[in-house]
């Protein structure tokens, strides 16, 4: 039923798309090359708009509050060039058509981003049910129908800020609590990307929110990434099996291909015969910060970094939180994705870097893990930011 839902809503997008064509309107396009007008429709009688972010050093960032979504992120190369490095769609009929071209490109995941075993967690002598959408498991809230696919109500303040609300009714999805919950996405002078998410709740409940921008910082979507220099500040990493579930070790990078302390390529060990990378296709895991110590993040030290030495652009990653899950695109370019056209061309597959902050995955079910748990009268406060800088 929900499906049908979010496929209608693709189709009116669709509609809208074709009526702001056919109006023949001339308007300005971003420096990512995006037109607005191709974003502007009603989705679940609510308005969506493309919102542009700017500052002063050449840095654009394009947001939809469909999903609170990162459509493009433009930065200067090297030699000055603006570059967009997030993978995604130029309109918002492909970001709705959950039925053909489902995809978490840029959201704001919510309400637990990554997987919960079984799709069920245990909470003050309770036992919840969630939305199964990734076999057996719970991932990233439900998909099709969480917050990814939700319309958030849109604050835009100033050139630089932009605030976005949604209230999540308790149940939803199986969730306990009605949550409310703010994403806010600044631009600063110096090029970051700055991310807060807060939260509260009527009644205990679980939250885990990320970004899930796709990088490629060489600004070609069209070939693999392998030549993107990463750097994880984690001397651990937890382990999953071949359902992406964590097995509850902790283990040592120390000589595998897990082991990032010293940047180095991806496409040096993507291709390991090493279990964990045969498993997922590439990388797709968790790494326990370091910059994580006595339940407290210090989101003021380099947690991850990403370089591309085609154009320059350095990315440095900031967090509070106790991990940051690495996927490299392993199901891009495969299945159904080669038929799908995309901004910026047909992606090819580990085309593209996630770096997500979270707690661990299915830390509702690992009780020694740092947990997710947000009672009434807390608020809930995530954050990561994303400074681009040239090399």
């Amino acid at each position: 039923m929900k499906k049908s839902t979010f496929f209608l809503a693709g189709m009116a997008a669709v509609a809208a798309l074709l009526t702001a064509c056919a109006s023949g309107e001339q308007k300005a396009l971003t420096k990512s090359g995006l037109d607005a007008a191709r974003f502007d429709t009603i989705i679940n009688e609510k308005p969506v708009k493309l919102y542009t972010l700017t500052n002063a050093n050449g840095m654009e960032v394009c947001i939809t509050n469909y999903g609170g979504r990162v459509v493009s992120l433009v930065v200067p190369d090297k030699d000055g060039k603006p570059t967009d490095v997030v993978l995604g769609f130029d309109n918002i009929a492909q970001y709705a058509d959950t039925l053909n071209s489902p995809t978490d490109y840029g959201s704001s995941v919510g309400r637990y981003a990554n997987r919960i075993q079984g799709g069920k967690f245990a909470l003050n002598d309770s036992t919840y049910q969630l939305k199964q959408n990734d076999g057996p498991n719970c991932l990233h809230g439900g998909g099709t129908t969480g917050w990814m696919n939700q319309v958030y109500d849109a604050e835009q303040i100033g050139d630089s800020i932009l605030k976005l609300t949604i209230v999540a009714e308790d149940g939803e999805n199986g969730f306990p609590g009605k949550v409310t919950a703010v994403t806010t996405y600044k631009v600063t002078a110096d090029n970051t990307l700055d991310i807060t998410w807060e939260a509260e709740t009527d009644k205990p409940t679980i939250i885990n929110q990320t970004n899930h921008n796709y990088y490629n910082l060489n600004g070609d979507f069209t070939k693999p990434g392998y030549d993107m220099v990463l750097y994880v500040n984690a001397d651990n990493f937890t382990p999953s099996d071949k359902l992406y579930i964590p097995t509850g070790e902790i283990k040592s990078v120390e000589g595998t291909p897990m082991d990032f302390r010293t940047a180095h390529a991806i496409g040096d060990s993507i291709k390991s015969e090493f279990d964990q990378i045969q498993n997922a296709g590439g990388y797709d895991h968790n790494w326990c910060l370091n910059t994580y110590k006595d339940g407290k993040g210090d989101d003021t030290v380099v947690c991850a970094s990403l370089y591309s030495p085609a154009t320059g652009i350095f990315m440095e990653m900031y967090t509070n939180e106790p991990g940051v899950q690495v996927y490299s695109g392993n199901f891009q370019g495969i299945g159904n994705e080669p038929n799908i056209k995309h901004k910026g061309g047909v992606y090819p597959q580990h085309v593209s870097v996630c770096l997500e902050s979270q707690k661990y995955p299915d830390s509702p079910n690992k009780k020694d893990w740092v947990q997710p748990v947000l009672n009434p009268g807390e608020k809930y406060y995530s954050h990561a930011a994303y400074k681009f800088s040239t090399k």
